[in-house]
């Protein structure tokens, strides 16, 4: 299957380490971030779950639900947040999918769908591709999808910002240029016209080009 941004998520069922959930019931109103990792007891993860549980709070701050994924039994990961706590300071404080028949995995795209067998017999480097972001928002559409290699961290800062820019541009007929960040200029979006701009920004705007709008945040 392939995922693609403005698709509805797919929902399924999934044990965690927080219970069993139905994922679109487990959203509710909120926005969520799946976010996904090869395998249990492997190092850059354990850096990315430890610094994800680290920061938490702004997520919650803004409305946002965190939820992992491991092509792992639930058991393995609950013995590995030992390991993060000891090493990273902070251990999961979110749910963890235990994907154990990768059901997760080939609904959103991150291994074929002739996978099968156990989980537990799979190397990391064989679910590589399993290590993937995904946001999505409380209508349960995907709004962001990124993977990343084995060997590079991802950037949960970046997560951030790119939720904070999604919700604003859900809520004003704006879009954010490059590296913005909360509280800088934005552009009005290309599909508000002049005329329907003026009626929005009474106050005019900025425009190196015509088709470069440039106002304060909304």
């Amino acid at each position: 299957m392939t995922l693609q941004l403005g698709q509805t998520a797919p929902d399924f069922d999934a044990d965690t380490t927080e219970g069993r959930i139905r994922f679109h019931e487990w959203i509710g109103d909120s926005w969520a971030v799946l976010f996904s990792h090869p395998r249990a007891f492997t190092p850059v993860c354990t850096t990315e779950l430890g610094y994800m549980a680290s920061i938490k709070p702004e997520f919650d701050r803004r409305g946002v639900k965190i939820i992992g994924l491991s092509v792992d039994p639930v058991e393995n990961t609950q013995k590995w947040a030992g390991d993060i706590a000891e090493t990273q300071g902070h251990a999961p404080n979110y749910p963890v999918i235990g994907d154990v028949d990768f059901t997760v995995s080939k609904l959103y795209g991150m291994l074929q769908a002739d996978v099968e067998g156990d989980p537990t017999a799979r190397t990391p480097a064989q679910n590589a591709t399993v290590r993937s972001v995904f946001v999505i928002g409380p209508d349960k559409k995907v709004k962001l999808m990124l993977t990343y290699p084995m060997t590079t961290g991802r950037n949960f800062d970046e997560v951030l910002r790119v939720v904070d820019s999604l919700q604003l541009t859900a809520q004003h007929r704006v879009a954010t240029p490059v590296n913005w960040r909360n509280g800088d200029e934005v552009i009005i979006a290309g599909s508000v016209s002049d005329d329907e701009a003026r009626t929005i920004w009474t106050d005019g705007w900025r425009a190196p080009r015509p088709y470069i709008r440039i106002v304060p945040q909304p």
